[in-house]
């Protein structure tokens, strides 16, 4: 077995920029810069322009091609002209570059064969004065610059590559992940990043770090890793609890048997249809799937309301007696190594600081997917009442029953202390229940409710015609991994 030393030099290896390409990507960041320059001295106002994200403090993973660069204008300026100068300047400096959304609009587009994003912001004095999100990422990249030296750099790119290959890396709201800057900040505040793993794995949560001593809240999320240059900020707020214990698994896995294959992303191949029968028949349970056109939003939209409507869904199934075994939200875009979680999150990049506007939604189809111990139950439902002993609920209880004339209301009756009634069950079936209007009575996500109601409901072997979009996710919920 290699040793731990040993696989990191040959990751380092592999994922360290080479000197062509550092020169490269500073060649074009110049080149930007000053075209950026010329742009704003043809404004009405004054503005400079300042280079940030990992390849502004050469802490990305070689491959990587993106460059940003924020336009700090005025504090006081209104939105309505940031908006309009910081366009203007964008489009000027990158004339075939299109306009997407943070909190306001900015200009994405390529030069030379790097992503560049073009950000207009507010010169705030203190990432605390900030008129928008975008406003603090200046201060995050002042604040890492003056303390990364070359080691602990170079420590930075080892544990992204890491989050990577395991698949927790990328803040956005599908993969709920370690953001480029949560990671600069834990392999800062440990020392590097075998400190980082070597503590992680003994990590009990909630854990929390403040580089700064300041913490102005106290904070609920698993990790906490309080803002140094905004201490009222989690930014680990974004994590989910799946996401920190598997970063946990993998820091213990590659500490005992070190690796290289937990630097490499584990693209799974897609199921066929013959693969998920093979699942359904070695199981023994019962799949049902809620098929439905996504709503056209962007990702940091779509899977937080997925999420929700998963959980509504799993309520509603348990609470008709459908015991749910397990499930998952998917859409037919490309899935992800991580077979345990909630969603088919993939790993996102999460390097950048800007809040930027998640990738569009890659399909049309999104699917609710549970896999059942009960499909069917009885006619009837016991219902439970209170104990003879607790006369005024009793009394209620037995008498709001007494008097119903319903045939299929058997009781109320004593069984042991308490009264019992055992009445008519409202869905005998689980494809009943998913095709009625009671399924979308459930706490589904706003903009899900108005596509949920023209569904499709696949129940048992059926759900194998969806492997062909699905394929994917589908590998990820019947062959899981940590």
């Amino acid at each position: 077995m290699d040793d731990l030393e040993a696989v990191l030099s040959r990751v380092r290896e592999r994922v360290l920029p080479e000197p062509e390409e550092r020169e490269r990507l500073r060649a074009a960041a110049t080149a930007l810069t000053d075209r950026t320059h010329e742009a704003i001295t043809d404004l009405p106002v004054g503005a400079d322009v300042v280079q940030v994200g990992s390849t502004a403090r050469g802490t990305w993973v070689a491959g990587d091609r993106d460059i940003d660069l924020f336009v700090r204008f005025d504090a006081d300026l209104d939105r309505a002209e940031l908006e309009e100068y910081g366009l203007a300047v964008g489009h000027a400096v990158l004339p075939d570059g299109h306009e997407e959304y943070a909190e306001h609009p900015y200009v994405k587009g390529n030069y030379e064969g790097f992503d560049v994003d073009l950000v207009p912001c507010h010169d705030v004095e203190t990432a605390g004065d900030l008129v928008s999100a975008v406003d603090r990422t200046p201060f995050h990249d002042a604040y890492l610059s003056a303390r990364l030296d070359d080691d602990l750099a170079a420590d930075v790119v080892l544990a992204k590559a890491f989050l990577k290959g395991i698949g927790a890396y990328g803040s956005d709201l599908r993969t709920e992940g370690f953001s480029g800057y949560l990671t600069e900040l834990l392999v800062l505040e440990l020392g590097g990043f075998v400190p980082l793993v070597e503590s992680a794995r003994s990590w009990h949560p909630p854990v929390e770090f403040d580089p700064e001593g300041h913490a102005e809240r106290t904070f609920e999320d698993p990790l906490v890793v309080v803002d140094p240059t905004d201490p009222t900020r989690n930014v680990a707020a974004v994590l989910s609890a799946t996401n920190l214990a598997r970063f946990q698994h993998y820091a213990r896995e590659l500490l005992a048997a070190p690796s290289e294959a937990l630097f490499e992303p584990d693209e799974p191949e897609p199921l066929d249809p013959e693969e998920v029968r093979a699942h359904l028949d070695r199981r023994g349970t019962t799949p049902v799937a809620v098929v439905f056109d996504a709503p056209d939003v962007v990702d940091d939209q779509l899977w937080p309301q997925l999420r929700r409507s998963l959980d509504g869904l799993v309520g509603g199934l348990n609470d008709h007696g459908f015991d749910v075994l397990r499930a998952r939200a998917m859409t037919d875009a490309a899935g992800t190594r991580n077979g345990g979680g909630g969603s088919d999150a993939d790993g996102g990049s999460g390097d950048r600081e800007v809040p930027e506007r998640a990738a569009a939604v890659e399909s049309t189809r999104a699917a609710l997917y549970a896999e059942l111990e009960v499909t069917e139950r009885p006619a009837v439902a016991r219902h439970d009442g209170p104990p003879v002993a607790v006369r005024k609920h009793a009394a209620n209880f037995y008498e709001s029953y007494v008097d119903d004339v319903d045939p299929d209301t058997y009781g109320p009756f004593i069984d042991g202390d308490r009264y019992v009634v055992e009445r008519e069950r409202e869905f005998v079936t689980v494809r009943g229940y998913l095709e009625s209007d009671a399924a979308g009575d459930v706490a589904l996500g706003a903009q899900v409710e108005p596509a949920f109601a023209d569904r499709d409901v696949l129940v048992g072997e059926a759900v194998a015609t969806l492997a062909p979009a699905f394929g994917r996710p589908l590998r990820g919920f019947y062959e899981p991994r940590p």
